[in-house]
């Protein structure tokens, strides 16, 4: 009997997992190591057991889990939740890299809650850009954009009339939106839940500008020096549902700025099935 094999893929907002052979998927919430606790890992864990049954071995490619400690813990946490000692955590990065570029060399970003950039020689992550989170970094994802709309809009930078729509979208108080950010759980969600209003009214001057300087500001900091460390010919591959949404402005200004931008995927898990499916093609 072939082995069961379950992959995932995490990331701060949401886990998609899949059996790998059925092509049987769920999703549940992010978990990311650095936010979840124990108990929200293995409530989740056994909800992907009821729906997906019983598996031999377990692959989670997550977000947070290039630290070494909270690697090792996921790894003991998911021992647990699935009964197998058969189990490999690695970054939601590689992870992206495997179903977007398979066994071939690329530049690899994702653009979807966080943001991240690396290089991947085809079999692993040999130069990886420094991520410092969604406080300090994240420049170019769906956090970021709304990070940049929320504070023009309670600094009174924000055009008044698209100001009016973003108050009608989202009527909460100064005080509301200010908890939100500094006292609830997982404010990086949040902050990416009002990236979608920037999209909507992409042909707003200003929403086209808070995308396009967000994009600039991840290109500099992250692509544009993974181009000088490994050249400057190799294809750009995104993972994430944002980049998919801002397709088009991306392929622009990455076209603008030498960059050759190849396959751009929402969701990285049925690449992630075909590199799993098909070893003898890595």
């Amino acid at each position: 009997m072939t082995p069961r094999t379950l992959i995932a893929d995490s990331g701060s907002t949401k886990t998609t997992w899949m059996e790998v052979t059925s092509g049987n998927m769920i999703v549940t919430e992010g978990l990311n190591p650095h936010f979840t606790s124990d108990e929200q890992f293995l409530e989740a864990f056994n909800n992907v057991g009821v729906q997906l049954g019983t598996v031999d071995r377990v692959v989670f490619y997550g977000a947070g889990c290039g630290d070494e400690q909270q690697k090792q813990r996921t790894v003991a946490l998911l021992c647990k939740g699935f009964h197998t000692d058969n189990v490999m955590v690695e970054t939601d990065m590689l992870g992206a890299c495997r179903a977007v570029a398979g066994g071939q060399s690329a530049i690899v970003g994702i653009l979807g809650t966080g943001s991240n950039a690396c290089y991947y020689d085809g079999i692993r992550i040999t130069h990886n850009s420094i991520s410092t989170g969604f406080i300090l970094g994240d420049k170019g994802s769906a956090n970021h954009v709304g990070r940049l709309l929320l504070n023009d809009y309670l600094t009174h930078a924000m055009p008044n009339d698209i100001s009016t729509i973003f108050h009608d979208t989202y009527p909460m108080t100064n005080s509301q939106f200010m908890d939100a950010v500094y006292h609830q759980p997982h404010p990086n969600r949040f902050l990416a839940s009002l990236a979608p209003f920037a999209v909507h009214h992409i042909k707003h001057n200003y929403c086209c500008e808070v995308i396009t300087s967000s994009i600039k500001g991840w290109s500099e900091e992250m692509v544009k020096t993974l181009r000088q460390e490994v050249g400057t010919e190799h294809t750009l591959h995104l993972i994430g549902s944002y980049a998919q949404a801002i397709e088009p402005i991306l392929r622009t200004l990455m076209n603008n700025y030498g960059i050759t931008v190849g396959n751009i995927m929402a969701d990285p898990i049925e690449g992630l099935r075909h590199y799993h499916l098909h070893p003898t093609q890595k």
